[in-house]
C-alpha cells in the first residue's frame, strides 16, 4: 500500500484511431484488417442497437441508416408527409448569441436506464435532455455546448434537483445578458424545453452565471440524496445510531462499488451527514410508515448510498449491530470488501446540490477537460466580503429564475402522477388489511407478516444468515490495480512525472 500512494495511478489513455500520419505507414495488408476489425466492430454495434433501441428510436433519422430499406422507406415516407418541416431554413449559428447557465432538472428515473447517455441505449435522461435542446436549436451540439452534469444517477435513481451547466441560445450580446431588462425578456428556457421532454422529465428553473468556466460538476461542494423505505419491522433507533457512525472523513472502499478500471483509486470521502427520519408526522405507528435516509457528502462513489442502505438495512433488522460502520471503515484491519448486494435504485433521490460563488477553474480550462473525479473533493474556502455589494458582484452565481406558469404546469404534472400512485397504493393498502385480517380471523399468528423491506433487498433470502465481517471478501483494491496495471488499462506515474 505504501508503494503505491507514493506514486499516482491513471487511466492509460490510448488513443481511439490512429493519427493520419501513422495510418499512411502502415502496408496495405495491415489497412485491410483495421478496415475488416473495424466494420466486425460496427457490425456489433449495430446488432446491440437492434436490441436495446425502441421502435420510435429506429423511427429516427439518426438510426434509419443502421437498418436497412425498411427504415429507410419509412423515413422518405415520413419525410415527403413532412415537406414543410424540410423547407424550414436550417438554423444559423454564426449570428446566434450565447450565455451560460445552470439548469435545474427534475425527473422521475424509474422508467429510464440512467441519467447519462449510454452507447447501446437511446433510453437515458441525458440523451432526452439533449433531443429536446437540439430540437429547440438551444444548443448546436453536444460538442459545443460546454456542457457538465452535476451528478451520474443510475439506472430507475431519480433527481429532484439534478443542475447542468450549459451555454445555451440567447436573445441578448454577452455585455447585456445580466442586465434585469434582458433577463426578463430573455428566451423562456423551462417552458421551451418543458414542451417538447417527456412529462416525467422537467426543467424547473435556470440561472445566468458570470463566468463561462463555471462547472456544475466541479463546482459544486456537496449533494445530498434521500432514499425512501418503510418502516416494516426495523429498527429505527438502531439505525439512526449506525448513521452518526458514518459521518467523517474516511476511506469508504468497503461502502462502494470498486470502480478501479476507470482509474477510481482514491476511496476517501467526506461524508458530511446521515440521518433518518420519518417522511410525515402523522405516522400510524405500523409497518407501512415510510422514513427516508438523507446523506449529504462532498462526492459520492459508484453504488455509495445503496451499499450503505443496504447495511443499514442489516443493522434495522437486528442482523447487524450499529458498531458494524466503524469496523467496515477501518480499512487496516478490514481491506477487503465483504461480499454483500446493494439496496436497489427505485428509491434513491438526489434531493440537493449546493454549489460554491466562485469557481475554482481559470478561464482557459479547456471546456471538457478530461479531470478525476477527485476533482469534486476541493474544499471551499469562505471569505468575509468587506462590502456585500462589491461581493455579489464578484460572485459567479446569480439568482434562479423560476416561471409562474411553468411551476403551475409541473405542480400539474406531477399531481397527475401522485394520482395515478397514490390510487394504485390504497387499493394495494386495502387488499392487504383484508388479507390481514383473514389471517388474523382464522390462524391467529403470534407475529404479525412485516416483509415491506424485502424489496429493497435485492438478493435470495438465505435460510441462515452469515454475518458480514464472516463472509467471503472481494478482491483487495492492490489486486485490482495490479490487475488493470497489467492489462494496460491503468498506468503507474511518480508524483514528480505528473506534477
Amino acid at each position: 500500500m505504501s508503494a503505491t500512494s507514493e506514486k499516482k495511478i491513471v487511466i492509460n489513455k490510448r488513443l481511439k484511431g490512429l493519427p493520419r500520419e501513422a495510418l499512411e505507414k502502415l502496408s496495405q495488408t495491415e489497412l485491410i484488417d483495421k478496415v475488416v476489425q473495424l466494420e466486425a466492430y460496427n457490425f456489433q454495434l449495430r446488432n446491440l442497437l437492434q436490441k436495446k433501441l425502441t421502435e420510435q428510436d429506429k423511427n429516427d433519422e439518426e438510426y434509419a441508416v443502421l437498418f436497412g430499406k425498411e427504415s429507410e422507406e419509412r423515413v422518405s415516407k415520413e419525410t415527403k408527409v413532412s415537406s414543410k418541416t424540410q423547407k424550414q431554413r436550417k438554423f444559423d449559428w454564426s449570428s446566434a448569441h450565447k450565455r451560460h447557465v445552470l439548469l435545474k432538472i427534475t425527473y422521475f428515473g424509474w422508467d429510464y436506464q440512467g441519467f447519462a447517455c449510454q452507447e447501446d441505449s437511446n433510453d437515458t435522461i441525458e440523451s432526452n435532455l439533449f433531443r429536446a435542446l437540439s430540437r429547440t436549436c438551444l444548443i448546436e451540439s453536444r460538442a459545443t455546448s460546454n456542457y457538465h452534469r452535476c451528478g451520474r444517477t443510475d439506472k430507475e435513481v431519480s433527481a429532484f434537483c439534478q443542475v447542468i451547466s450549459i451555454d445555451l441560445r440567447s436573445k441578448h450580446p454577452p455585455e447585456t445578458q445580466l442586465d434585469p431588462s434582458a433577463l426578463s425578456t430573455e428566451i423562456d428556457y423551462c417552458g421551451l424545453l418543458n414542451r417538447v421532454l417527456p412529462k416525467n422529465i422537467q426543467c424547473v428553473a435556470w440561472m445566468p452565471l458570470r463566468n463561462p468556466v463555471y462547472s456544475a460538476r466541479f463546482d459544486c461542494v456537496s449533494r445530498s440524496y434521500r432514499y425512501y423505505f418503510p418502516k416494516g419491522d426495523l429498527d429505527i433507533s438502531a439505525m439512526q445510531d449506525a448513521c452518526v457512525l458514518l459521518v467523517r472523513h474516511a476511506d469508504f472502499r468497503n461502502f462502494c462499488k470498486m470502480d478501479v478500471h476507470n482509474g477510481v483509486t482514491n476511496y476517501m470521502r467526506n461524508l458530511q451527514s446521515a440521518r433518518v427520519q420519518a417522511c410525515g408526522e402523522n405516522q400510524s405507528k405500523t409497518g407501512y410508515d415510510m422514513y427516508y435516509l438523507e446523506i449529504q457528502a462532498n462526492a459520492f462513489l459508484w453504488h455509495q448510498i445503496r451499499c450503505i442502505m443496504a447495511v443499514l438495512l442489516l443493522v434495522g433488522q437486528r442482523k447487524e449491530q450499529p458498531s458494524v460502520i466503524s469496523k467496515l471503515l477501518d480499512v487496516e484491519t478490514n481491506p477487503c470488501k465483504p461480499q454483500y448486494t446493494p439496496a436497489i435504485g427505485l428509491p434513491l433521490n438526489l434531493f440537493r446540490c449546493d454549489f460554491r460563488d466562485k469557481t475554482t477553474r481559470s478561464i482557459n480550462h479547456p471546456i471538457d477537460g478530461n479531470v478525476n473525479d477527485d476533482a469534486m473533493d476541493v474544499a471551499t474556502e469562505e471569505t468575509e466580503p468587506s462590502d456585500a455589494a462589491a461581493y455579489s458582484e464578484e460572485r459567479d452565481l446569480t439568482n434562479w429564475i423560476y416561471s409562474e406558469e411553468n411551476l403551475q404546469k409541473l405542480i400539474e404534472n406531477t399531481q397527475c402522477e401522485w394520482t395515478q400512485f397514490s390510487v394504485k397504493s390504497t387499493m394495494i393498502r386495502n387488499v392487504l388489511q383484508q388479507l390481514e385480517s383473514l389471517l388474523e380471523e382464522n390462524f391467529k399468528p403470534k407475529e404479525k407478516v412485516q416483509a415491506q423491506v424485502i424489496l429493497l433487498q435485492d438478493s435470495v433470502k438465505p435460510r441462515q444468515y452469515q454475518p458480514l465481517l464472516e463472509r467471503k471478501r472481494c478482491e483487495s483494491l492492490e489486486n485490482r490495480i495490479e490487475h488493470f496495471v497489467k492489462k494496460q488499462r491503468l498506468i503507474v506515474k511518480d508524483e514528480t512525472e505528473t506534477a
